[in-house]
């Protein structure tokens, strides 16, 4: 067996849990606090590969191994790699209050309700992105994603009142620290290295409601919601119909940055937000503008709102989107096309009411090197007229565009890893 211990919040290992092993492994702090066995060899944690091999070699020779390890070593730890490798009926694991567990605790917050995200040796925006999107959010951090980094990047698109509860040398009696900051205060500030997780919250809605599932709320049942739902005037692409096929071609999900441009009153960012991701809605109208926020406001989900014209707007936003919705966005469509498309990551949707303009939309799409496809669309909802026969009305037709960026080539052998896959907490 590989005994596998969680140290914890600073709690020790258990009593003689290390009793006749004959190699430990562990982070060189969780090495220091231990008297290892006489004649037991230490191997201090760092790139993962090394140390399970020769945890191999000694678990292959029936000898006893001990695998040193922060909080809960099952939660975004390093149980998922040694169940890789060995299997999981060859592990013994002990597991100590997660990191997360005790943050929330020192905040007196339950978490059943919070979004959980790795940024230790992986990119940031996921976790920023999730950030935005959700009002209680705890994020582990790492080298280069802790909590200046992640201020920053909220500091840069609003996103609602988000606080950031910084928590620093958890279960350390002299050096633990819990510091409430707003995220230009966390931007600003050396945060060293004790920090392994930051709470984000939207104080007001921290509480939440009780809940039955744990884990981030599910999506409200249905989407491409009625007009209804909706404050009049919305830009070409808003009815429920094109909406829906333009919600399966952008592919909102958790973790992604979807921006709408020419939102009207923000049919479209709200669904993406209702999705679960995070949403930016450019309106070039003050009173358009005001509509998004009350009709995000009013389905209880957090959407940026810019007020501008596209493309000018655009450059405000510092942060490539995953997706991006384009309806009317007026002026130079071909500008504001092009921009979207070159700085989309997965793909671009574009509703179109005029023949005229798709060919313009079409080349600024295939220019930014993206796949383009599209669709004529028109839907005839029920009109019943007079009388007991039952008609159709006869909304003019919408082109719909996307452009998706194809895939980027595979890396050559032997190359370096996808970041967190050579490191574990």
């Amino acid at each position: 067996m590989i005994t596998v211990v969680g140290t914890g919040t600073g709690a020790p290992p258990e009593h003689g849990v290390l009793d006749g092993a004959e190699l430990v492994v562990g982070g060189r702090r969780h090495l220091e606090a231990v008297r290892l066995p006489e004649g037991a060899r230490r191997v201090v944690l760092g790139p993962l590969p090394p140390a399970l091999d020769v945890i191999a070699q000694y678990a292959g020779q029936g000898r006893r191994v001990v695998v040193l390890a922060s909080g809960d070593p099952g939660f975004f730890g390093i149980v998922r790699a040694l169940a890789e490798r060995f299997g999981s009926a060859l592990l013994d694991v002990r597991p100590g209050v997660s990191s997360v567990a005790a943050a929330f605790a020192r905040a007196g917050l339950p978490w059943d309700d919070a979004v959980v995200v790795s940024a230790h040796g992986r990119e940031l925006r996921t976790a920023v992105n999730v950030c935005r999107s959700r009002p209680k959010v705890a994020v582990l951090t790492g080298p280069g994603t802790g909590p200046a980094e992640l201020g920053a990047a909220l500091a840069r698109t609003p996103s609602g009142e988000r606080v950031l509860v910084v928590a620093s040398a958890l279960g350390d009696p002299d050096h633990e620290r819990v510091e409430r900051v707003t995220p230009a205060e966390a931007a600003a500030r050396d945060w060293g290295t004790a920090v392994s997780v930051v709470l984000c919250l939207d104080e007001a809605r921290a509480l939440g409601a009780v809940r039955t599932l744990a884990g981030p709320d599910v999506p409200a049942a249905g989407w491409a919601l009625a007009d209804d739902v909706f404050a009049p005037r919305d830009p070409v692409g808003a009815g429920p119909e094109v909406r829906a096929l333009a919600l399966a071609r952008l592919g909102p999900r958790l973790g992604d940055l979807v921006w709408c441009v020419g939102a009207g009153s923000g049919p479209v960012a709200v669904e993406c937000a209702r999705l679960g991701a995070a949403a930016v809605a450019v309106e070039r109208t003050a009173d358009g503008a005001g509509r998004v926020r009350a009709g995000a406001a009013a389905r209880g989900v957090d959407v940026a709102v810019v007020h501008g014209a596209a493309p000018g707007a655009l450059s405000a936003l510092a942060d490539d989107p995953d997706a991006v919705f384009v309806g009317e966005a007026g002026g130079d469509l071909a500008a504001v096309v092009g921009v979207c498309a070159r700085r989309a990551r997965r793909t671009v949707v574009v509703a179109l009411a005029s023949p005229d303009r798709v060919p313009a939309a079409r080349e600024a799409l295939t220019g930014a090197g993206l796949a383009c496809d599209g669709v004529l669309l028109q839907a005839s909802p029920l009109a019943p007229p007079p009388g007991d026969t039952t008609g159709a009305a006869a909304p003019g037709p919408v082109f719909l565009l996307w452009g998706v960026r194809p895939p980027a080539p595979p890396p050559p052998p032997g190359a370096a890893s996808a970041p967190g896959q050579g490191r574990a907490r």
